[in-house]
Formats: structure tokens, C-alpha cells, sequence
């Protein structure tokens, strides 16, 4: 595996989690509509400034009035995500050409081609479907899949530590089990913020007004809308989808707190102790967060960081997983 192969992969990944918390602040800030159109805004590459390009936007899109900084904030994040595309591409030449790459890399760096184009379409749909909650949800969804599959890519592309562990298969099994809980919750957060439900509970922990969750409310999706900006959920269905999502985050707080408890006690290398605390600690940290965010009445940077704890936390779960499937090739 040449150098300049893992340089590129770990590179891709880090502007894979630029592009994941810009389209966090995009949708935070409330600027996925910022431009109507896809992949330009208002016809243009760039965000029409000069007057004769203000008068083409307000002559092809009547119905929408050019906001610069919401269009700036939208663009950017496009601009990033192109990038990230050209970098998956070149990953995937990279490759396929060199006789060194087995078929796990050829097949992993496939996918992440695969799923970047998909991402992008997902990107047309959520502007020019209006923010429906789904496809808002599946954006969000897509780019924390391909930032962890970059990540898995650059932990093969490096050699992992030499780790002995006894009667690994029923540790495996608990990692995927505690992943897969993790991934619910990631998708129970997008599709909270998809449906601008936070700020329909503000008391901690139980909502101010002190109702519970309508389990039948749950079910209920978004019925069709000009546009699905600020939600069009009844105020009882996003309380509940806030709400349950307080749930299941101690459902993964447990979780992830019995792995590692687990793994700590199991694996006597110290070398990995890092690896297998670090989601202990960051699982915390969200918790701690996300109470943080309520208490102060969803501060935009907070709830932003707060996504940005998500990821890692994903990534780190990500981690122990490879650590414990690699041990199975060893």
C-alpha cells in the first residue's frame, strides 16, 4: 500500500467530515433552500450578486427572493461536496491501477463511488423535493455512511495493531448489536432535525408541559407540502419524536457503556485501551451535550457541535468494530 494512497484516503476523510458538519450547519441555519435550484443557485455557478444577475434570478424563480447569506452557506456546502467527489474518484482510479490493492480495497472504494453519486441525488431531491423530512433524513444518513466507509478504508490501508483476543465471537456480535443502536439514534436525530421538532420539548428530562409520546403519533409522516421548511408535523408528533429520541440516546448510552465494560475487561493489551474508552467517553459527552442544548434553548452552535460529536462517535464505534473483525483474518 503506497504512501501517498493512505494520504489521499485519510485526506478524503477528513473533507468527508467537513462536508458532514457543513451540511449540518446548512440545515441548522436554515439555508437548504438558500438556492432553489441544484446544482447551481439561481442559474448561476456562484450566488447571483450584481444587479443584472439578481434580475435573471427574480425572472426565472419569482417566487423566491435571493438571500446571500443563506445562499453562500448552501453553495459552500456544494462546492465541498463536489470536492469530495473528485477525491472518491481519484481513490477509486488509484485503486483499481495499482496491483497492490486487494479486492477489499477495489470493492470498498466501488461503493464510495457508488454511494457519492447517490449522495448527490439525494442533494437534488432534498432542494428541489423542499426539504421533505425523508430525503432530508437520507441526506444525512448518506454522509455519515460515507464518512465511516472512508474511515474503514484508511483503517485498511493501514496496519492495524497485533492484538490477541480470546472467544471473539460473541464480542462481535454485541459490537455489530451496540452499531446498529447507535445508527438508530443517528437516524432518530436526523429525522428530528428533518422535521424541526427540538424545540417542541424544552424541559429536561420529561417535555415542560409534562407530556409523554403518542406512540401512534410516530407513524404519522409528512403529508405533501409546497415546502416542509420549519416542519409540517402536528406539534404532538414532533414532541414525540424528540422525546423518543431522549429514549433511545440512554438505550445507546447503556449500550455503548456494557461494550466497552466488556472489551476493557477482555482485552489486556494496552496499546488498544485508548481506542476501546474512546466511545465510552465520547457516548458521555453527547449525553451531557444534548442535555446542554435543551437547558439553553438549542444554541445554534452547540447543536451543531452536537452533530459533529455524532460522527465521531460513529467513527470510534467504526474503529472497534474493525479492531474486532480484523482479529478474525489474523
Amino acid at each position: 500500500m503506497t504512501q501517498g494512497f493512505k494520504k489521499l484516503v485519510l485526506m478524503s476523510a477528513l473533507l468527508a467530515a467537513l462536508v458532514v458538519s457543513l451540511g449540518a450547519y446548512t440545515r441548522l441555519s436554515n439555508a437548504g433552500l438558500g438556492c432553489p435550484d441544484w446544482p447551481g443557485c439561481y442559474g448561476f455557478l456562484t450566488v447571483p450578486n450584481e444587479a443584472h444577475e439578481l434580475k435573471s434570478a427574480q425572472q426565472k424563480f419569482p417566487g423566491s427572493e435571493v438571500h446571500q447569506k443563506k445562499a453562500w452557506i448552501e453553495m459552500v456546502h456544494r462546492y465541498f461536496a463536489g470536492g469530495l467527489g473528485l477525491v472518491v474518484a481519484a481513490i477509486f482510479i488509484l485503486a483499481l491501477r495499482h496491483p497492490s490493492h486487494n479486492k477489499g480495497i477495489k470493492g470498498l472504494s466501488a461503493l464510495l463511488v457508488a454511494l457519492i453519486v447517490f449522495q448527490a441525488l439525494l442533494g437534488m431531491w432534498t432542494v428541489t423535493m423542499n426539504l421533505q423530512p425523508l430525503i432530508v433524513m437520507g441526506h444525512l444518513l448518506g454522509g455519515f455512511t460515507i464518512l465511516s466507509l472512508l474511515t474503514l478504508l484508511w483503517l485498511k490501508a493501514c496496519k492495524p495493531p497485533a492484538v490477541t483476543i480470546a472467544h471473539l465471537s460473541g464480542l462481535r456480535v454485541i459490537a455489530l448489536s451496540v452499531l446498529v443502536v447507535l445508527i438508530i439514534q443517528i437516524a432518530l436525530g436526523g429525522w428530528l432535525a428533518a422535521n424541526y421538532a427540538a424545540p417542541h420539548c424544552r424541559g429536561l428530562p420529561l417535555c415542560e408541559n409534562g407530556e409523554l409520546f403518542s406512540l401512534s403519533s410516530l407513524f404519522q409522516l409528512p403529508h405533501s407540502s409546497a415546502s416542509y421548511e420549519f416542519g409540517v408535523l402536528p406539534f404532538e408528533t414532533r414532541l414525540s419524536i424528540h422525546l423518543v429520541h431522549r429514549v433511545w440516546a440512554m438505550v445507546t448510552l447503556i449500550a455503548i457503556l456494557f461494550l466497552c465494560w466488556r472489551l476493557y475487561v477482555r482485552i489486556p493489551d494496552l496499546s488498544v485501551k485508548p481506542v476501546i474508552l474512546l466511545p465510552a467517553i465520547l457516548v458521555l459527552c453527547q449525553v451531557l451535550l444534548g442535555g446542554a442544548i435543551v437547558h439553553w434553548q438549542f444554541p445554534l452552535l452547540l447543536t451543531l457541535f452536537h452533530n459533529v460529536m455524532a460522527a465521531l462517535l460513529l467513527l470510534s464505534m467504526v474503529r472497534v468494530c474493525y479492531l474486532l473483525f480484523y482479529q478474525s483474518r489474523g
